[in-house]
């Protein structure tokens, strides 16, 4: 138990319960391209536009992520549960097949199939606890979410991936 705070079951617990959106971070490492999942990215500011996400200190991508100047935020669709279950693997295997990625010409690593994705600057990264939360600044963003019909985002709680059902 943290000095003034409940223990960590009981907390994963509870956390467990509120819905996230699934987010697939990509990085260039210096040993080549570095990704994986996050589901607690947030949009903080307009002007300017910056986003967040943490990152744990147990993360094998953590060195990497700390060396970055640049990234990109993945927004995952329904249809993408099987990438998100990749990128919550051995690192080894996430850029495994070449077809499912590509390279910018700022140097991050892209997925393919994924219609909405934000290029960001790092600004800031705070140790909190056991995670990074890491600022960045958008300098692009790619919206192709008009040019077909928009899946339904994937979110992650208690444990599983599902579909968000729309309110109309």
């Amino acid at each position: 138990m943290g000095s003034d705070g409940i223990p960590a079951d009981q907390y994963r617990s509870a956390m467990r319960h509120y819905p996230a959106g699934v987010t697939i971070v990509t990085l260039a490492g210096a040993d080549g391209p570095v990704g994986f999942t996050a589901t607690s990215f947030a949009s903080l500011s307009l002007e300017p536009p910056l986003i967040s996400f943490n990152i744990a200190h147990t993360s094998s991508s953590i060195a990497a992520m700390l060396g970055a100047d640049s990234l990109v935020v993945h927004f995952l669709g329904e249809h993408q549960q099987e990438l998100a279950r990749r990128f919550s693997r051995e690192a080894g295997q996430r850029f495994s097949e070449p077809d499912l990625w590509t390279t910018l010409e700022t140097g991050e690593p892209v997925l393919h199939g994924t219609p909405l994705w934000v290029r960001a600057t790092v600004r800031e990264r705070f140790a909190v606890g056991d995670h990074t939360l890491v600022v960045g600044l958008v300098t692009r963003v790619h919206d192709d979410t008009g040019s077909a019909p928009l899946a339904a985002p994937l979110l992650y709680y208690n444990g599983a991936y599902h579909r968000a059902t729309a309110l109309d």
